[in-house]
């Protein structure tokens, strides 16, 4: 380490916690009332949420494990202490996340649970103590356990049946996951036929994939040679590489396999959890030699110790170590507790820290337009892995931590997933260092970068012009559900825009009239006559399109495709549609009345009350303490109200000030009508507004509607069909129609399609292949109609 780098400060677990990038609530759980646990409780969800989707489903975690499990810990708190609280997607509910639409479902056999956390030795004691106390055990009888070292890559399943694998999965939301078992098939430790003897006839085998180190390092290596994607750590790397489409990709994936643990099985095969091991290993599998058979919370606390110690040179990642009962029997009385066993607990190790210098901070643009600052570090080794960059996640961390260039700051690597800078070394600050000022342009296309709603990032709003985004940009306006492009796939738009021949969507119009250019396509790039012909055929097949299909292909962050099918119905026409989005980005509410909207108890009826009054300008009620002012000037207005009024105003020019902003800078009427439009909502109106405004996005729809010849009107769905107000949901193989053509038929008739069966579904069409939605729909007494009623249905 540098000799100028103090060592890094000595940090207690408290005030780890306090310095953790995501700021913890205030307010202890016990002090909370119940209408404040569920609004948290509510917010909690939803973040978690959203991590999970990013970790499980996109391999891109914005935050560290020990940060993810404050939340959670705080969440689960919460519901128990407010029972009443807890629902279906409430935290202690969720394993996982929802599976990707990429890969089929697969429902497992026995749900993959995920295990409670322990965080220091003292919960380690509790729990084993909590099992004896469970069993009823003599105070001298041992609880023998076995320790685990806990892999950070991602959980597979692998059911066999007679000995062949016939199948395998991701954990997914841990009772659904996908198949990928064309790509599990590549893993040379991952057994075809088992070998040995004693095995079920049915025997779901689970563990993980995991990179080795070693092999990560050198695949990066060579990826960043050759210019392609690297990846930020093995276990993103591991969920990438399982997630390919094509299995010929993972094959060349350095991955292996640990398996640990067992889900469905016909038969008995095992007594101890030690046994299970043993019997995977005779089996054909790969067991983690680390694994150990321990008694009691001591030997357990030894082991951890061991592996804390020995964690650099295991040649793999692990985020700490897995305790289970080693009695099966034991296990089953046992049981369960929500989503987690309760004979087995996970005990994480604490975060590794260092200090080092901020040299700079890089703003990069991601593919979806988001803002993530990145800082850039004098080099420094942080748990045997030398780091020079970590995130900021936001402009809000940035802020809150006050971190500033050239300051000396504190590294995190948390669960060894992305190293974040923890706090700053005050007292080391350079005099000329100055508060970080977070782009509001973004630094790829120089358009506007603006916050959405409650969003903490900051997005490009020049979706369709900015480099960083543009190839993503084209795939979905070329994609099924929008223009649909025979023949214009990712590889051809990755390869004309390498050409610089595709830099927005008009060009690919253009380019089926470009001579020239399919001149070098037939000479150069090996396209035939018949595949030129076919390219430009799909081209022009969609010079004419639906309203619906034009919004949806502009890629407007937040309106999907059943919003644009919303908004093409509300509107009717594309100039109805355009009118209202240009008068709606002229009247986008200001900073300072967001700022007011968003205050504690400032309500739409508080604004509208603020708006019609007019207070005066010099101060009729000197003496008069703020809450009276306030009373006076603005009548009617609730205690809670005026209590948060007063904190943000110091005086009576204040009051006056707040008057004005919430009767001049707030949305205009017609964003708030696009926003009322029934599917739409404030967020997604403000995401077409801020689309709208800016100048470049609007030379590129322009000049996409010159080479259109027509944007269809839409007609006014029927309303006296015998489908009209009901739900339906389309499933299995259907036979005599595509599902986009049955989706459309059915909406056309005043129909609402879903994608998931419920007690609210009226109609479930099934064909050939059906599967889980057609068990829910006999769960819930939901009528499952044939291809054949359906049209009888209709017609």
């Amino acid at each position: 380490m540098d000799a100028a780098i103090p060592p890094p400060p000595v940090l207690n677990s408290a005030s780890n916690k306090a310095d953790r990038a995501i700021p913890m609530p205030h307010t202890p759980v016990d002090a909370l009332t119940e209408d404040q646990a569920r609004e948290e409780l509510d917010r909690l969800s939803a973040e978690l949420a959203r991590h999970d989707a990013l970790y499980y489903a996109d391999a891109a975690p914005e935050i560290s494990d020990a940060d993810y499990d404050d939340l959670k810990r705080r969440a689960l708190d919460i519901e128990t202490r407010f029972p009443a609280l807890s629902s279906p997607v409430s935290p202690s509910q969720r394993v996982g996340a929802p599976v990707s639409s990429q890969f089929a479902e697969v429902r497992h056999g026995v749900p993959m649970l995920s295990l409670d956390n322990a965080f220091d030795d003292g919960e380690v004691r509790d729990f084993v103590a909590r099992i004896a106390r469970f069993l009823k055990l003599p105070g001298d009888e041992p609880v023998a356990f076995v320790a685990e070292p806990k892999i950070d890559g991602l959980s597979a399943s692998l059911r066999y049946e007679k000995g062949v694998l016939v199948q395998g999965a991701t954990r997914g939301d841990g009772k659904t996951g996908e198949d990928v078992t064309a790509n599990l098939r590549t893993l040379d430790s991952i057994p075809q036929t088992l070998t040995g003897s004693g095995w079920p006839d049915v025997i779901e085998i689970r563990g993980e994939v995991y990179a080795p180190n070693a092999a990560f390092d050198a695949f990066n290596a060579a990826a960043e040679a050759e210019g392609k994607r690297t990846y930020a750590n093995p276990r993103n790397f591991a969920a990438g590489s399982l997630r390919q489409k094509d299995p010929k990709i993972t094959a060349q994936r350095p991955l292996t396999f640990f398996a640990y643990a067992w889900g469905e099985t016909s038969a008995p095969f095992a007594d101890t959890q030690h046994g299970a091991l043993e019997a995977f290993r005779a089996w054909g599998f790969q067991v983690n030699d680390r694994s150990a058979r321990v008694e009691g919370a001591e030997g357990l606390i030894g082991v951890y110790q061991s592996l804390e110690a020995d964690r650099s040179r295991l040649g793999y990642d692990i985020d700490g170590v897995v305790y289970k009962v080693d009695r099966l029997d034991w296990q089953q009385r046992l049981g369960f507790i929500a989503r987690s066993p309760r004979w087995a607990i996970a005990h994480k190790f604490p975060a590794q820290q260092a200090t080092t210098v901020l040299e700079g901070i890089d703003i990069q643009v991601g593919r979806t337009g988001s803002l993530t600052p990145v800082a850039r570090l004098h080099p420094v080794t942080v748990g045997g892995v030398v780091v020079r960059n970590a995130t900021l996640h936001n402009e809000d961390e940035i802020a809150r931590k006050d971190v500033r260039i050239g300051d000396t700051v504190v590294l995190q690597r948390a669960g060894d997933v992305i190293p974040q800078i923890v706090g700053v070394v005050e007292t080391l600050r350079p005099d000329d260092a100055v508060p970080y000022v977070f782009p509001t342009t973004c630094p790829v296309c120089g358009s506007e970068a603006v916050r959405e709603g409650d969003e903490v990032k900051r997005r490009c709003t020049g979706g369709l012009i900015c480099d960083a985004q543009i190839v993503e940009r084209l795939k979905h306006f070329v994609s099924r559900r929008a223009f649909d492009i025979e023949g214009l796939g990712e590889k051809q738009l990755i390869a004309f825009h390498a050409r610089g021949w595709i830099k927005e969507p008009a060009d690919i119009f253009r380019l089926a009239r470009d001579e020239e250019k399919l001149t070098l396509l037939r000479a150069e790039d090996g396209y035939g006559e018949t595949s030129v012909r076919n390219l430009i055929a799909g081209i022009d097949a969609r010079r004419v399109i639906s309203l619906d299909r034009l919004i949806f292909g502009l890629g407007v962050r937040e309106i999907g495709e059943q919003t644009s099918l919303v908004l093409s119905r509300a509107f009717g026409n594309w100039t109805a549609f355009r009118e209202a989005c240009m008068a709606a980005a002229n009247g986008l509410a200001g900073d300072d009345w967001k700022a007011l909207a968003a205050t504690h108890a400032i309500s739409t009826r508080v604004l509208g009350l603020m708006a019609e009054a007019t207070p005066p300008a010099d101060d009729p009620w000197p003496e008069a303490p703020m809450d009276q002012k306030i009373a006076l000037a603005f009548p009617g207005m609730a205690a809670p109200a005026r209590r948060s009024l007063a904190e943000i105003s110091d005086g009576w020019s204040d009051l006056t000030r707040w008057a004005a902003v919430a009767r001049d800078e707030g949305p205009s009427d017609i964003l708030n009508q696009i926003a009322g439009v029934s599917g739409v909502g404030p967020v997604a109106a403000e995401a077409l507004a801020h689309f709208f405004h800016e100048p470049h996005n609007l030379q590129v729809v322009d000049a996409l509607l010159a080479e259109l010849e027509r944007v269809e009107d839409v007609a006014a769905p029927t309303t006296d069909s015998p489908v009209a107000g009901k739900t339906v949901v389309f499933t299995g193989s259907l036979e005599r129609f595509t599902r986009d053509e049955a989706k459309a038929r059915a909406e056309s008739l005043g129909a609402k399609v879903s994608g998931s069966v419920s007690k609210k579904t009226d109609y479930v069409v099934a064909g050939p292949g059906a599967g889980s939605k057609l068990k829910d729909a006999e769960k819930h007494g939901v009528t499952v109609l044939t291809e054949d009623e359906w049209l009888a249905l209709i017609s």
